[in-house]
């Protein structure tokens, strides 16, 4: 199939030369699709430079745990100093209330109070890593609130409730899309 067949529908237009037609008219900026947004250095979204409010947040949560802990360490410390010099004391002997606390023993509530210090210095640790952890620290910050979770429900009273409230929001904004962003971002 040569140009120059009449009937050839991939040629030219009749009584026009090649290159010649309509007039071009000059493309108005502006139209057309939008410029794509810079892309990182990855191949995703762009780079995250501030810590989301969900993440800060949980942080912030963890500071709440720390402080909480403290208070326990201070309430089983005090309680084991109590029970343990007060097993010896023939008044009580006879107080259901007081052999109830006593049936702990003092080793016991001290094993307690190292627990939660032991506790409170991996929630330190956790939170202290935020800014520049990666994603290791995102999923041991899950197993930490789901753990404190679980653990909050037993004695269920004020501070174990509080307790349990805040590890599962700690679970739900670290384990959420933004905190997966953040703690997956690239650090130069």
């Amino acid at each position: 199939m040569s140009f120059g067949d009449p009937n050839n529908p991939y040629g030219p237009p009749q009584g026009q030369q090649p290159g010649y037609g309509y007039p071009q008219q000059p493309q108005a900026p502006g139209y057309g699709y939008p410029a794509a947004p810079p892309v990182g250095p990855y191949g995703g979204g762009p780079v995250m430079t501030s810590m989301p409010g969900t993440v800060s947040a949980a942080r912030v949560m963890l500071w709440v745990i720390v402080g909480l802990q403290v208070l326990g360490v201070a309430l089983f410390a005090f309680g084991a100093a109590s029970v343990n010099a007060a097993k010896n004391d023939d008044k009580l002997k006879d107080d259901a209330a007081f052999q109830q606390l006593a049936d702990y023993s003092s080793g016991m509530l001290w094993g307690f109070a190292a627990f939660a210090v032991a506790w409170a210095v991996f929630a330190i640790v956790l939170a202290v890593k935020f800014n520049t952890g990666g994603n290791g620290v995102r999923i041991t910050t899950l197993v930490f609130a789901i753990i404190t979770a679980i653990l909050g429900i037993y004695p269920f009273l004020v501070v174990g409730l509080i307790h349990t409230v805040l590890a599962i929001l700690v679970a739900v904004f670290v384990g959420n899309a933004n905190g997966a962003a953040w703690f997956n971002r690239p650090r130069y």
